[in-house]
């Protein structure tokens, strides 16, 4: 089978510069290692023609001859490059030492291995827990500090968190010399993995903790104090820093995030730091003008004025009534408030008694029925003339 062009192989122009083909090696390198495609029985093959190519263009001779005799530059024993590398000889030419060098830096980081200065990895990090906090609309205002019980697993106090029987310690992993990683041949290629023996920690528990079994923690239940500021939303995330999972064998805590959700209220509505309230009032109030008190978030009471002849959806504003305002710092400022927002509803009088329909009878009849509802005589002229047009056209 015809051999791809190097160029297409690494996805880049016969033009591109030295920078440009390193950077694309390393990006597909990334992509194709086997490591990341188990799955994927072609991967590994991509990956040796990912090296192959990189050898021979990063090379100026190597990519001089291939650009004029193309892969016939390398058969027969023709310079040694590909075919040279193709069998596992990376020593030799300036090309095969800097793919030893991209290799390094590249799976250095990717694995953690000599690009990353050889340290060991280390015992892993704790699991980051979430908390669903349920709150009032009051709460919400004044903020909280909420008594959470979590569950999961703290550092063992009879190990100290390192795993080990008391009187012992974990020591170094035979297998890996304490690096954590242990360097495997797969295919063409040297090949640094975690090592199975210690998971990568880079040492190993010979006699291990009998509370923890090894493990350097154990589950329990934790009672916390969190602070949930005043003006708080919906949806909004607290982070606790290092109030996760304990992390095995001594290895950092997690985070424990708290998702707050305000529930809803009877009287309010909220809309970030603007609350609305719907107040029913008597047709009579309507009508004739008058006064009534509503509630406040903050427990109090406030009059609204309605001027005679009010309709159904009339809002009044009362400034500063509002929510509690989050100030830059994340904290709330009793100071700053949203406004709280009024909208009347007129409600038609039921279960008249007799002497009430009287009287409402004589109203309409002293000419406060349809006459005195502008509304009313205004949609029936437009419904008069849509009628008039309909006849019309027909």
């Amino acid at each position: 089978m015809a051999q791809q062009c190097y160029y297409e192989v690494l996805g880049i122009e016969r033009t591109a510069d030295a920078a440009s083909i390193k950077s694309a090696f390393r990006k597909r390198a990334m992509q194709y290692h086997p490591d990341r495609n188990k799955d994927d029985p072609e991967a590994e093959q991509k990956f040796k023609e990912l090296g192959e190519a990189y050898e021979v263009l990063s090379d100026d001779q190597k990519r001089a001859a291939y650009d004029r005799f193309g892969h016939a530059a390398f058969q027969n024993g023709g310079m040694g490059g590909a075919n040279g590398f193709a069998r596992g000889g990376m020593g030799g030419g300036a090309g095969a030492a800097g793919f030893s060098d991209i290799f390094d830096e590249i799976f250095g980081e990717f694995m953690g291995g000599r690009g990353g200065g050889g340290r060991r990895s280390g015992p892993g990090r704790g699991a980051d827990l979430k908390y669903n906090l349920e709150i009032t609309l009051e709460e919400a205002f004044h903020g909280k500090k909420a008594e959470l019980t979590v569950p999961g697993s703290v550092s063992c106090e009879t190990c100290e968190g390192s795993g080990a029987k008391p009187g012992s310690g974990p020591v170094e992993c035979g297998t890996c010399k304490g690096v954590g990683r242990v360097r495997v041949q797969q295919g063409f290629f040297t090949i640094e993995r975690s090592c199975p023996h210690c998971n990568g920690e880079g040492r190993t528990i010979s006699d291990p903790c009998t509370d923890c079994g090894g493990q350097g923690r154990v589950r329990r239940e934790r009672t916390l104090s969190v602070d949930v500021p005043p003006g708080i939303e919906d949806g909004t995330r607290i982070r606790l820093s290092g109030e996760g999972e304990a992390g095995p064998r001594g290895g950092p805590e997690g985070d424990l995030y708290i998702f707050i959700h305000v529930a809803d209220n009877d009287l309010f509505e909220r809309d970030g730091p603007d609350l609305f309230c719907i107040m029913p009032i008597p047709m009579t109030t309507a009508a004739l003008g008058g006064e009534f008190e509503t509630p406040t978030i903050d427990g109090g009471r406030v009059k609204i004025s309605v001027p005679e002849g009010s309709q159904t959806g009339r809002r009044f504003r009362v400034k500063g009534k509002g929510m509690t305002q989050l100030d830059s710092s994340g904290r709330g400022d009793i100071r700053r408030r949203g406004d709280l927002y009024v909208e009347i509803q007129v409600e038609t009088p039921t279960s008249l008694n007799a002497e009430q329909k009287d009287l409402l009878r004589q109203f309409c009849e002293a000419g406060g029925g349809e006459a005195a509802c502008p509304q009313h005589k205004g949609f029936f002229d437009k419904a008069k003339t849509f009628w008039e047009n309909v006849t019309e056209g027909r």
